[in-house]
């Protein structure tokens, strides 16, 4: 057995030369095809949603009633059998409220880690229906407002899958049954495949590693006896599948399980094989290359087998991206818009992406007027010289930076904003840096939020990130103290008319400023008009009150374009800020720093309703830019899109009051 293992590890060498040769190293490789088979979705019971990127993959193997895949190799004795599990704890539909909200009941027992059910609020689910499709129908956690965490002061008990909603982008039960949407559909966690710096993470990231070694020794040849292959369903299920695989394979002289070890009922294992991980059990479990090729060798050596002279990982397919259906409801140019910004990181200090993004998004009049003044912000002036007014909208999110760099390598990091800290624990990060001298920032670091190993509280005390590597490396990449660091960026389509997408605060207020500096002709403003995408709102209104020193004295009002919190939520009371999704844009009449007069008010409300625009009216938490500006005795007039979950990644917008707000802001731009 010894000079076997050397000849393997010789091997694995080889591979890592001939990568190296290639310019794609053998660790690349490693990582890219477990995080394939980390990023399949197999939920207990229904593993064959996974056959399709398995099929090319795996041929010469079958599938027998349970789901288990199986190969034979050999034949004699002695009689082995090497398997591995497919499945990840999972969920299926257990209700659909009267509001089309999505209530879950878990696949299996007890989750591997005490934040795993607390890890789906703010983030991505994928519920498979009927309809087929591996990508599934999209959904996110609901979660409490950041803005009203005073009312959720004492909520602090650890999420359980009881008080976990799904928000598919559904106004009803019937919204939701037409997206397909049935009792029982199984539901995952959606991540991204995900590597860093050597790693390769995701929700049980050991175990499909161990399929990834099973399905790649398989392809070897076994001399000596014969050896069954075995990538096991329903093993969250006390290893039904696998029991059942084994009763009905009969004698067998040892059994070997790979990735996992044994747990529950049925026949206990000759051995487990289990490689060192990071993060165990969390949905950012992470395991290194060196330690995925210590475990393919560990399976060649159990399982008898020799490999090919060339070894390559034996990977699924990779997913195919979502087709999404054109829109033919005249939202296509909003849903362009808005999607565009919110995939833009831009914490403060570090707006100067989205800045860039707004001016390239402007038309040719606003692009030639457009400046930029001290503090970064983005200004549009026109108009003739009379009665001045500003429209202003934030383009900075709430997030995270870099505050001290660890010998170990994690990073504490200091929030910026009221950012709900619970949402981002465990989940995939990046780490930005910014211009070099040339004018081009290199590509973000790769890493993790560090989840607790154990948590009795809902909230961590500190939130910490780890990119794969100590604190020299760190340096040497370009790390500092002060480096923006947040998550993963995808806005999508939530439902037919709804977005979820990280930093709706405020892009889709920059958004509808946009549209509508857009379908306005400059030369029928009648007054002096500022539009301006400001910087810092969520770091103290900073950008606000640099743009107030220089031109508050002068306005004669401000509009303010951020979001109405509103508490169209299961997880809100509905007797204060309840402004429903999809029933028009709101005045927010009163705020933290705030009240609107009713001359102020009864201006909006006429404008609106000379465009034939639905507009609500209502009292929420927070402050705007507005405010800050109003300080110079201007009159601060909030105008705002109703959005869900504010400050986490799953905040919701509709693009219906996207596009009416756009619509009411031109109103008043052009109004007498």
């Amino acid at each position: 057995m010894k000079n076997f293992s050397l000849l393997i590890i010789a091997l694995l060498c080889a591979v890592a030369n001939t990568a190296s040769a290639q310019g794609n190293s053998a660790e690349d490789r490693v990582v890219d095809a477990i995080s394939r088979w980390i990023s399949l979705p197999a939920p207990a019971g229904s593993e064959d949603i996974a056959a399709a990127r398995l099929k090319a993959a795996l041929p010469g193997w079958t599938r027998d009633g349970v789901g288990n895949l199986i190969k034979t190799v050999g034949a004699g004795t002695p009689r082995r059998v090497i398997a591995c599990a497919l499945d990840v704890s999972s969920y299926v539909v257990s209700g659909i409220t009267d509001e089309g909200y999505i209530r879950l009941h878990r696949a299996g027992g007890v989750p591997p880690h005490p934040l795993w059910d607390q890890a789906l609020e703010a983030q991505r689910v994928r519920i498979f229906t009927a309809r087929g499709g591996e990508n599934g129908v999209l959904g996110v956690g609901a979660i409490f407002n950041g803005h009203f965490a005073q009312q959720h002061r004492g909520d602090t008990t650890v999420v359980g899958v009881d008080q976990l909603w799904i928000d598919v982008g559904a106004s009803s039960r019937a919204d939701a049954e037409r997206l397909g949407i049935a009792l029982l559909d199984p539901v995952i966690a959606d991540r991204p495949a995900w590597t860093y710096q050597g790693y390769a993470a995701g929700p049980g990231a050991a175990a499909r590693a161990g399929c990834a070694a099973v399905a790649t020794v398989a392809e070897g040849t076994v001399s000596n006896g014969q050896t069954v292959f075995i990538i096991s369903a329903q093993h969250v299920m006390n290893w039904s599948g696998l029991n059942g695989a084994l009763a009905r394979l009969g004698h067998y002289d040892d059994l070997t399980l790979i990735g996992e070890s044994r747990g529950g009922r049925g026949a206990q294992p000759t051995k487990s094989i289990v490689p060192r991980t990071r993060f165990t059990g969390s949905l950012v479990e992470s395991i290194r290359a060196s330690d995925a090729l210590e475990l393919l060798n560990r399976t060649a050596v159990a399982s008898g087998a020799v490999l090919k002279s060339m070894v390559d990982w034996i990977a699924p397919a990779e997913a195919k991206p979502a087709v999404v259906a054109a829109r033919t409801d005249g939202y296509d140019a909003a849903e362009k818009q808005v999607t565009q910004l919110l995939d833009v990181p831009g914490v403060h200090p570090q707006e100067w992406r989205v800045s860039e993004a707004v001016k390239a998004a402007l038309p040719a009049w606003a692009k030639a007027k457009a400046t930029t003044d001290s503090a970064g912000n983005v200004i549009v002036e026109a108009g003739p010289d009379k009665d001045p007014i500003a429209f202003v909208a934030h383009v900075d999110e709430v997030g995270f930076l870099l505050d001290r760099i660890n010998g170990d390598g994690s990073v504490t990091l200091r929030i910026v904003g009221g950012a709900v800290a619970s949402a981002w624990e465990g989940e995939v990060a990046l780490l930005y840096f910014d211009k070099s001298a040339g004018g081009a920032a290199p590509d973000p670091l790769r890493g993790v939020f560090v989840p607790r190993d154990t948590a009795r509280v809902k909230a961590p005390r500190n939130m910490t990130a780890w990119f794969g590597v100590d604190s020299a490396g760190l340096v040497a990449r370009g790390a500092r103290p002060g480096a923006m660091i947040i998550g993963y960026k995808h806005a999508e389509r939530l439902g037919s008319i709804r977005i979820t997408g990280r930093s709706s605060d405020d892009r889709t207020g920059s958004s509808a400023l946009l549209m509508a500096v857009r379908a306005i002709d400059p030369a029928f403003l009648p007054r002096k008009t500022y539009f301006v995408w400001d910087v810092g709102e969520e770091a103290g209104l900073l950008g606000a009150r640099a743009f107030g020193v220089t031109y508050g004295t002068k306005l004669a009002r401000t509009y303010a374009i951020d979001t109405f919190v509103s508490s169209d939520t299961p997880l809100e009371l509905p007797t204060f800020a309840l402004a429903p999704l999809g029933k028009g844009p709101v005045l927010r009449g009163l705020d933290n720093s705030t009240v609107v007069s009713r001359a102020e008010r009864e201006r909006v409300i006429k404008a609106a309703k000379s465009a034939m625009i639905p507009l609500q009216l209502g009292t929420t938490q927070g402050s705007t830019d507005g405010s800050a500006i109003g300080a110079f005795g201007a009159p601060n007039i909030g105008l705002s899109w109703p959005g869900r979950y504010s400050h986490t990644p799953g905040e919701v917008l509709d693009l219906r009051d996207l596009d009416a707000l756009s619509k009411l802001i031109k109103a008043l731009a052009v109004a007498p």
